[in-house]
């Protein structure tokens, strides 16, 4: 069966400099223009095209249309399964082609799978898939935690830690963003069918052209521009770039289940996302109360970042780990496909 890495192909594992640029460029702002990305790059307009084109076509990396769950009044859980050694990838593969998953990892030596669901609305009543995993006879256990606030993640990545560019050149090229907003900030964000039509589109490729959009959709090339611009203002739709798994991985990648004071979870959230090491972390619920992955260099690197770094959380009350072995599925919906 193809694998997620497969699907991408196999390309050179670094990325130059000037590579490096770009992909930080897309994802401060997936949709900016070729104009804007070299102005901001110091490059030619062509320059900076052909070094997308060259980056998207041998599959290292896809600017991706998301929406946030809590805008559209729906939730996002972190979903823990424990199955038998034998059923782990196979039970992965099969939640990695479900589009209400994201980030399908598989953990703890083969026993375990993480994984993000959304369902519909606030509960998980309407979520076929949580009601039909704990019936699988080779699962033991499933848990899912319901994510509430996230401090590092959604169109942040690790490039943005990474990354080249300068304060100036990022601020060049950050587009208009809504402020991260709590559950009960205001109404969710409604959506028309023809809204719902882009944004699976833009799920898919995020950078597509108006006009192929609009072809897609029925919709005018200027009403997909201002619905574009109106959804990605409202805090609805942001952009992701999904990077080949070999790009900017390290070789030692582990999740942090960390019991924080309540007092303290917002403070010790905070401290975590400011960590180089840190490619998500979000507040969820459970006794563990903050959840965050981590990639970094060694073991050895980790066990002095979780004794010199983590140990210093405010709050601190208890700390669970587990090693990440095999991604099944990035950030997106969909599955990438060979280009």
């Amino acid at each position: 069966m193809k694998t997620y890495l497969d699907t991408f192909g196999h390309p050179d594992r670094e990325l130059s400099d000037e590579d490096m640029a770009l992909a930080q460029a897309l994802q401060i702002n997936g949709r900016a223009s070729f104009r804007e990305i070299a102005d901001a790059l110091a490059v030619s307009d062509q320059t900076a095209a052909r070094r997308w084109s060259r980056l998207r076509s041998t599959g290292r990396l896809r600017v991706l249309g998301l929406t946030d769950p809590l805008r559209l009044g729906d939730s996002l859980w972190v979903v823990r399964v424990r199955c038998t050694p034998d059923a782990a990838t196979s039970i992965g593969e099969a939640l990695a082609r479900r589009t209400d998953t994201t980030w399908v990892n598989l953990s703890s030596g083969g026993t375990e799978i993480y994984c993000a669901v959304r369902t519909r609305g606030p509960g998980l009543e309407e979520s076929l898939l949580l009601q039909k995993l704990p019936r699988t006879p080779q699962v033991m256990d499933v848990s899912a935690h319901c994510l509430l606030h996230i401090f590092f993640g959604r169109d942040l990545s690790s490039i943005n830690k990474r990354g080249p560019l300068t304060p100036a050149q990022i601020r060049a090229l950050a587009p208009p963003v809504a402020p991260r907003l709590a559950l009960d900030a205001t109404p969710a964000v409604t959506l028309t069918d023809g809204d719902r039509q882009l944004l699976d589109l833009l799920a898919r490729d995020g950078r597509a052209a108006p006009a192929e959009l609009a072809a897609a959709t029925g919709l005018s090339p200027s009403t997909v521009r201002r619905r574009i611009t109106e959804l990605r203002t409202a805090g609805a739709l942001y952009f992701d770039v999904e990077f080949h798994p070999d790009l900017l991985r390290q070789n030692f990648r582990a999740t942090l289940w960390l019991e924080i004071d309540p007092s303290r979870l917002a403070e010790a959230g905070a401290a975590l996302a400011a960590h180089p090491e840190v490619s998500f972390a979000a507040a969820v619920t459970g006794t563990s109360n903050l959840y965050a992955s981590t990639d970094v260099a060694t073991a050895q690197h980790f066990y002095r970042y979780l004794t010199e770094s983590v140990a210093t959380l405010p709050g601190l009350r208890h700390t669970a780990t587990a090693p990440i072995h095999r991604t099944l599925k990035g950030p997106g919906p969909y599955l990438p496909t060979r280009p």
